[in-house]
């Protein structure tokens, strides 16, 4: 037996866990570094963050040794079962969750809470590479594409439920997993279109946009005029793409705004796109109340003051001002790049950067040596995931997306966040150690 577990520890990849226990430390010194007070008796206070955090990673050390010991057909064996029971709490955590800020994305046993949604992200990646590693699964058919994305989308229907959208959002991320396996290049294209038609509704007045989309179809249409005398089907294509345009600018958007979105997140999405939120979606003149100031732009205006103080070198570790003065909003968390910003100024803040893409291009070079489609596809959806959050995180502490609350992965505070990250890992690290074997 213990040759057995010599040999599988001889097989692990190292260099993986390097970035990843150097990630987590780095989160643990920056938590630590805007907690800190000369004041304090001791640095081991139990009720800090960085002192839960650092049990936290005790927790998730523990769990990955027992991943690592753990037979890798396990996780293929059980993925659709883990990721139906994932479905049914995420399903009870609608109505049994606790509300925290507006949302019900926690479920909570006495002090003890977690995010299931985080932990949804795991059993939705094997879930998928399951799916995907069928023999019977044909990805070239529109059944079975439609099929991945359900089992992609079905949790951020679930978690949108629970008034959780920014968490939601990072289910989108399966995309690339599917484009890495055969999806069309078109999905993309009406992806990014949509993209950019939410955008134009959001900038432009309704009814100039209108007309807008009328007069480009119709030039479309004048470009295309052969073809459309010659067959049917070019006219219904284009009709139907017309007409979904205008319902979907015109109506749909307006109700996500007005019925789905919160608030806070109305707020952060017009904040980033620096215009005030009209008075249509503002909720809080709905309710009767005066017209409060925009909190995510201060949160974005306080992060970037934190952030540009740290110059090139940075302030040193523990003398930022802004994150020790507690300036900037949720800075052990959403904000946390601003500690390191802050502290180590560019440098360090490219430092983090490079760290964070070396361990997403080794986790690419891990899914393609492998044998299996199954460990392939599990690796691009451990490291999607990463690049959303990582993308996300610091394009929001700098001013270039939404504030939408999502963390920064092994860096922000949070227990549910630090163990499903890495559980993602350990799992990848313990289905790569048998790359020759043929998993499915």
């Amino acid at each position: 037996m213990s040759s057995l577990r010599k040999s599988l520890f001889s097989r692990i990849d190292g260099v993986v866990l390097l970035f990843y226990i150097l990630l987590v430390t780095i989160g643990i010194l920056a938590v630590f570094s805007v907690e800190y007070r000369a004041t304090d008796p001791t640095i081991f206070m139990m009720n800090k963050s960085f002192m839960k955090q650092l049990i936290w990673f005790g927790y998730s050390l523990l769990i990955g040794l027992i991943i690592l010991l753990t037979d890798s057909k396990f996780f293929s064996s059980f993925a659709f079962l883990a990721y139906t029971v994932g479905i049914a709490v995420l399903i009870v955590t609608i109505f049994a969750g606790v509300d925290v800020k507006g949302s019900r994305s926690w479920l909570g046993v006495g002090s003890f809470r977690f995010q299931p949604g985080e932990v949804a992200k795991i059993f939705t990646s094997l879930a998928l590479a399951k799916f995907l590693s069928l023999p019977e699964t044909n990805f070239k058919t529109l059944k079975d594409r439609l099929l991945g994305v359900a089992i992609a989308m079905a949790p951020a229907v679930f978690i949108i439920l629970q008034k959780e959208t920014g968490l939601a959002l990072v289910y989108f991320c399966f995309f690339l997993v599917m484009y890495r396996e055969g999806l069309p290049n078109a999905i993309l294209v009406i992806g990014f279109s949509l993209i950019g038609l939410v955008l134009a509704t959001l900038l432009i007045e309704r009814k100039l946009l209108f007309i807008v989309l009328t007069v480009l179809g119709i030039v479309i249409a004048l470009l295309m005029r052969q073809a459309l005398r010659r067959r049917m089907a070019p006219r219904i294509i284009l009709i139907g793409a017309w007409l979904f345009c205008i319902l979907f600018s015109q109506v749909a958007v307006p109700f996500a705004f007005k019925h789905v979105l919160q608030h806070h997140q109305i707020d952060r999405i017009y904040s980033t796109l620096g215009k005030e939120v009209p008075d249509e979606y503002d909720k809080t003149m709905v309710a009767g109340e005066e017209k409060k100031g925009n909190s995510s732009e201060y949160n974005v205006l306080q992060s970037k003051i934190a952030i540009g103080s740290g110059g090139f070198w940075g302030k040193g570790f523990l003398n930022g001002t802004s994150t020790k003065n507690q300036f900037v909003p949720e800075q052990n968390t959403d904000f946390i790049f601003c500690a390191v910003g802050e502290q180590f100024g560019f440098v360090g803040s490219l430092g983090l950067v490079i760290l964070y893409l070396s361990l997403m291009l080794r986790i690419l070079f891990i899914g393609e040596r492998q044998r299996s489609a199954f460990t392939r596809v599990y690796a691009y959806c451990v490291a999607s995931i990463l690049f959303f959050h990582f993308a996300i995180n610091i394009s929001m502490t700098i001013g270039l997306a939404p504030v939408i609350g999502i963390t920064l992965p092994f860096l922000s505070y949070g227990g549910s966040s630090l163990l499903s990250f890495s559980i993602l890992i350990f799992i990848l690290v313990r289905l790569d150690a048998d790359r020759q074997a043929m998993i499915r």
